[in-house]
This record gives structure tokens, C-alpha cells and sequence, in this order.
């Protein structure tokens, strides 16, 4: 590897912890809000969502006709995350609710209609273009048991491979999964029809601690930060991150457990789960084996933070190369600042290493971050990942078996264009900036960049 590109996993973490005092900021405490009595009655007076329909905070028991966290009857339904890891308490939900006379039901979906160019200037031979769609759709429900226990459910689909086949769609430096026999590299693998089907139970041991179990298959182990698609920090960004197998490219595991418990704002919880990432059949069910493990300790220390670190062995995740395990390792710090008139300000900060036995560890590091004012939304994000000869399908021969340092810078923007009834459509554009090593630019070309514009149809902001 070149000197000049060379950095120590010391400076990794240096840069990824001293980028974090950056978004430090000192906001505003929510209202404080009144204990429930014993039947579950309280004064939600001073807060509303869509429809007149009030959200419990942190501390207060969930009346029957009110929605709560997934796996806590005691915690704020903003707090729900990807799987069963933590959001923070002040991040912006964006979706619609519905609820009969026992059960509480929401609906989230994300869709870019898109033209994506990811060699804009053609440097390379590696770029692609192509119009595609990113996109999912969840919904999820829960009601209470007893005077204690709560029961979620929520099923994730996906049109990814309808739309672009099995080959995803192009994004320069991504690298994971396979089609036809062959590695996914410099495109974006599309996620399966059923991307998550799971149910959990948890029950209340007093307001400050509850004990739940959580079933998926698919599912999410506790493993790593908030998946892309649910960060508030990443939701206006079609992109999934050049660092996705590095962090979260979990989300989807057919065949997943996980038992947990809450002490007051920690979190403590261990998975069993199938190591195997998802087949090139994105229509299927895989086969479930449960030969992996994680384990993840959250905490939010207020209601603008979630913080977690977390570690897992995993089998044999790619298929093409059946003998390679995985040690992973991840630690994140997701910010959320509620600003006036339902404006915020998001920012998501993650590293995470794969090792294999007898090889280095390859890293990798993220910063993101979204502004929402009135119509306007602006996004950035700077990705540093490790990426080997393997992950990106070079010849030994000629590049040796060596770690290839790849920075991308994205900035973007979208513009709310309309809203028919909770959906809105926006506008939007991006641009990425790519720096690699010079042994690659016969590949990519020298700093290769990439345009793309694209038509967002989204759920709008639940009132809080």
C-alpha cells in the first residue's frame, strides 16, 4: 500500500472520535411529562401527533390507544430503530398510524425514482449508469398483553430486484454479495423482496427495566448502528454506504434471535443468527442456521443521543468464499436536534472493522449528516473504508494482496415539490467525489465522481 495512503486503526479511531465533537451542541429539554396511574391514564395535553393522537414519553405507560417503543411499553416510539437498536429520543418519524380497538399499526416507506451516472466524466472502465429505483416499504403493529407485556410484529419488503435485476444498481467502490456466480463490486446489491418478517414480545419489569425476546427471518441482529434506510441522518440519501459490510449489511439475516434487557437508558442484548449473507434469489427463503453470534450494549445518555458498540463473529457470510469468518466490530453515536416548525438537524457518526483470521483488520468510518429546513432538505457524508484485493475482484498477479484506501465525499439536497395527503414527492440531486489510490486510477480513473438526480416519494413528518 503507498505510504501516502497508509493509516493506522490509532488514527481511524483518533479522526472518528474527535469528528464527534464537532456536532456537540446543548439543546433544549422536552417537557417533562407526568407518570400515568395505575389504569393507564395521563395528560397528553402539551403533545400531539397526525390525527389527534398522543405519543408517550420516556417513563410513561402506553394507554391502550397509543403507540409506544417496539420493545418497551415505558419508552418513546421515536426511539425504534432498525431491528431492535436504538434511535435517538428526539429524532424526527416520518410515516402514517393506524389503529383499531387493540392494536397500534404505522407505515413507513422510501422510494427514488432515479438517473444515476457514476462515472460522470467516463475516467474509468469500473462506472455505470443507469435509471433505478432504491427503494422499501415497512409496516409494523403492536398491542399490549396483559397489564405488563407487549406484542410487535413488522414485516420490510422490497422492489430492488423487480426493478434492477439481480446485478443492483451502480455505485462505485461498493462491494458484497454476488450474482450469476460472480462478486457484486462497484454496484449496490439489491435487497431481497422479504427484507425483514419478525415478531418480539417484552415485558415491563417496572418503568425503568424490561426483558424481551425478538424473533426474525428475516431480521436484524444486534449488531451495529441503525440500518441506512431508518437513519434520520441517511433517509434523503438513495445511496447505500460504500461502508454497508462493515456496519449493517446485517439488516437482513434469515434466521435471527436475540433475548434482551433495559436497565434505564442502557441496553443490553445478545443474538444467535445465520452468518451467510442473502442468496442471488431475492424472492426465496434462505436457509436458516444460527452458527453466528453478536453481542451490543446501547445507551442513550439523553434524549438527542443513542450510542452503541458492539461485536459479533460471523460465519462464512459470503458465499462465494465459504472458508472466510468474520470478527466484526462496530461502535456509533447518532445525534438529533429537533429544531422550530418540525426543521431538525440529524448526524450519524460510525466505524467498524472486519478481521479474518491471519489478516490485518480492514476499517472503515462514517460521517453523515441531514439538515431539514421547511421544504428544503441537505444532506452530506464522508466515507473512509479499507477495501482489499478480494472485495473489489482485482487480479493478485498484478495488485498484489493488498488494503486500497477509498474516500467519498457526497453532498445533496431535495425540495419538497408536493403533497397529496401524507405523501410527498421531492426533487432531489447529489453529487460524489471519490479519492483512491493511484494504482487504481488505470481502473477509475483519477478522483472519478458521480451525478445523480432523482424524484423522492416519501411519508410526511409525524407531529410530535
Amino acid at each position: 500500500m503507498p505510504a501516502i495512503y497508509s493509516i493506522t486503526k490509532h488514527n481511524n479511531m483518533k479522526i472518528f472520535f474527535s469528528s464527534l465533537l464537532f456536532t456537540v451542541f446543548i439543546a433544549n429539554q422536552l417537557n417533562a411529562q407526568k407518570d400515568s396511574s395505575m389504569h393507564m391514564h395521563h395528560d397528553m395535553s402539551n403533545m400531539h401527533m397526525n390525527d389527534s393522537m398522543p405519543m408517550n414519553m420516556s417513563g410513561m405507560n402506553m394507554p391502550m390507544d397509543n403507540m409506544s417503543h417496539s420493545f418497551s411499553r415505558n419508552l418513546p416510539m421515536s426511539r425504534n430503530g432498525s431491528g431492535t437498536g436504538w434511535s435517538p429520543d428526539a429524532a424526527p418519524m416520518y410515516g402514517q398510524m393506524y389503529h383499531s380497538k387493540k392494536w397500534m399499526y404505522m407505515l413507513h416507506y422510501n422510494l427514488f425514482i432515479r438517473y444515476n451516472k457514476q462515472d460522470l466524466t467516463n475516467k474509468g472502465s469500473r462506472g455505470d449508469a443507469m435509471w433505478d429505483a432504491p427503494n422499501w416499504l415497512m409496516f409494523m403493529g403492536q398491542r399490549q398483553l396483559g397489564e405488563k407485556g407487549l406484542f410487535s410484529f413488522s414485516a420490510m419488503l422490497s422492489a430492488d430486484a423487480i426493478i434492477t435485476g439481480q446485478e443492483g444498481y451502480p455505485l462505485l467502490f461498493q462491494s458484497g454479495e454476488s450474482a450469476h456466480g460472480v462478486p457484486l463490486v462497484d454496484r449496490q446489491h439489491p435487497h431481497d423482496l422479504f427484507s425483514g418478517l419478525s415478531v418480539a414480545y417484552s415485558y415491563a419489569l417496572s418503568k425503568k427495566a424490561d426483558v424481551f425476546a425478538y424473533l426474525g427471518y428475516p431480521g436484524e441482529p444486534a449488531l451495529g448502528p441503525v440500518a441506512f434506510m431508518h437513519r434520520a441522518s441517511a433517509m434523503d440519501n438513495p445511496d447505500a454506504p460504500i461502508s454497508h459490510h462493515w456496519l449493517d449489511a446485517t439488516h437482513i439475516t434469515f434466521g435471527v434471535a436475540t433475548v434482551g434487557v433495559r436497565l434505564g437508558d442502557f441496553k443490553l442484548e445478545g443474538s444467535s443468527f445465520t452468518g451467510r449473507e442473502p442468496d442471488e434469489n431475492r424472492y426465496d427463503f434462505d436457509k436458516a442456521s444460527f452458527d453466528s453470534w453478536s453481542g451490543r450494549l446501547s445507551f442513550n445518555p439523553s434524549k438527542n443521543w443513542a450510542l452503541q458498540v458492539s461485536q459479533a463473529f460471523i460465519k462464512s457470510p459470503e458465499a462465494l468464499h465459504p472458508g472466510e469468518n468474520v470478527n466484526r466490530t462496530t461502535a456509533s453515536a447518532a445525534y438529533s436536534l429537533p429544531l422550530r416548525n418540525d426543521n431538525s438537524f440529524n448526524a450519524t457518526f460510525a466505524w467498524g472493522m472486519n478481521k479474518m483470521k491471519n489478516n490485518n483488520g480492514e476499517n472503515a468510518a462514517l460521517i453523515e449528516a441531514s439538515y431539514r429546513y421547511k421544504k428544503l432538505a441537505l444532506y452530506g457524508k464522508y466515507e473512509f473504508v479499507q477495501k482489499s484485493t478480494e472485495e473489489l475482484n482485482l487480479d493478485e498477479n498484478i495488485y498484489g494482496d493488498d488494503l486500497f484506501n477509498v474516500n467519498a465525499y457526497t453532498i445533496g439536497a431535495n425540495y419538497d415539490l408536493l403533497q397529496i395527503h401524507k405523501t410527498k414527492i421531492a426533487l432531489g440531486t447529489h453529487f460524489t467525489f471519490n479519492n483512491e489510490p493511484s494504482t487504481l486510477y488505470s481502473l477509475y480513473g483519477k478522483n472519478p465522481s458521480a451525478f445523480e438526480v432523482y424524484l423522492r416519494i416519501y411519508p410526511s413528518q409525524m407531529k410530535m
